[in-house]
């Protein structure tokens, strides 16, 4: 909720419930101007810094000046955002749901709906089912796709996959894997996959997969200098591969969309949560995502 706001700013007012965007954009830059906000120049400057658009911190310790987390500082009471970081929403979306929906629910189901355009009758194939690819799977399942392949290399996956709107449920590390998913779209693979998993083998099993001239969507990150060897077959073809890091987000416009597509019962959000905690065991749910064990963990703070 917004405690108070600068003297410039028109978007927000005290009161308003917002969802926070750990990627603002300044709005006139190189890429903001060709509607490319992800990029936009002052963001991508500063915020590894953990600064502002401006280039500066408004968080102070005894003096000594801390810096911004991601943009956002979501793990604190209190947070200093620029206005285009903080998008209202309707009132009646719990906070503990609407906070998911600033970054893996944006970028999963951004991706089928924003950035591939997935069409209705489509088959799409997700290689992952973490916290991404659960919602690229449902972001398909919103635009009616027909054929939705969930691929995971753990089996206990299969259920929430289906939940989330998965037709089918292959296991990655099945020998006849690329076969499972072909023979489901006669032989040629599917009209698009998104890769949500982010690993070398994940990447091949994709490209493996979404049939000539279909599109690759990869959502899926490792170390950014890790070097990743790839068949070059696979990615011949006419296939259209991009990458994506937010989901073709244009905050504005999609975090209230999001926001009232839970509301009307067709986006969920509550199956997401796997564990509630207070700040001070912020570590155990840190711990629980390095081992697997949940998808989202959620943060609660005093009433």
């Amino acid at each position: 909720m917004v405690e108070r706001v600068g003297d410039a700013v028109t978007q927000v007012s005290p009161g308003d419930h917002v969802v926070c965007s750990w990627n603002p954009h300044c709005g006139h830059c190189f890429y903001c101007e060709r509607d490319q906000p992800i990029l936009c120049e002052p963001f991508a400057r500063h915020q590894p810094a953990g600064h502002l658009l401006d280039g500066e911190s408004r968080y102070t310790l005894d003096g000594a000046k801390l810096h911004h987390f991601s943009v956002v500082s979501s793990h604190a009471e209190y947070c200093v955002v620029p206005e285009s970081g903080a998008i209202r929403v309707p009132e009646a979306i719990p906070f503990d749901r609407a906070c998911l929906i600033g970054c893996g629910v944006m970028t999963g189901v951004g991706a089928a709906t924003r950035v591939a355009r997935v069409e209705a009758g489509a088959s799409v194939a997700v290689i992952g089912c973490g916290a991404v690819g659960l919602n690229a799977l449902q972001g398909a399942a919103l635009e009616q796709a027909a054929v939705i392949v969930a691929v995971d290399r753990d089996p206990a996956r299969e259920a929430i996959a289906r939940s989330f709107g998965a037709t089918h449920f292959v296991l990655a590390g099945d020998a006849g894997a690329i076969d499972q998913v072909k023979n489901l779209t006669a032989g040629r693979g599917t009209d698009y996959v998104f890769e949500c998993a982010g690993s070398e083998a994940s990447l091949q099993l994709g490209f493996e997969v979404v049939r000539p001239g279909g599109h690759a969507v990869i959502l899926g990150k490792t170390a950014v200098n890790q070097k990743v060897s790839l068949r070059f077959g696979s990615l011949m073809g006419e296939k259209r591969i991009v990458r994506s890091s937010y989901g073709g987000a244009r905050p504005r416009r999609d975090f209230p969309w999001l926001a009232q597509a839970y509301l009307d019962g067709k986006l969920k959000l509550d199956e997401l949560i796997s564990l509630r905690l207070p700040l001070d065991r912020i570590n155990e749910g840190f711990d629980a995502m390095r081992r697997g064990e949940i998808i989202r963990a959620v943060v609660e703070f005093p009433a």
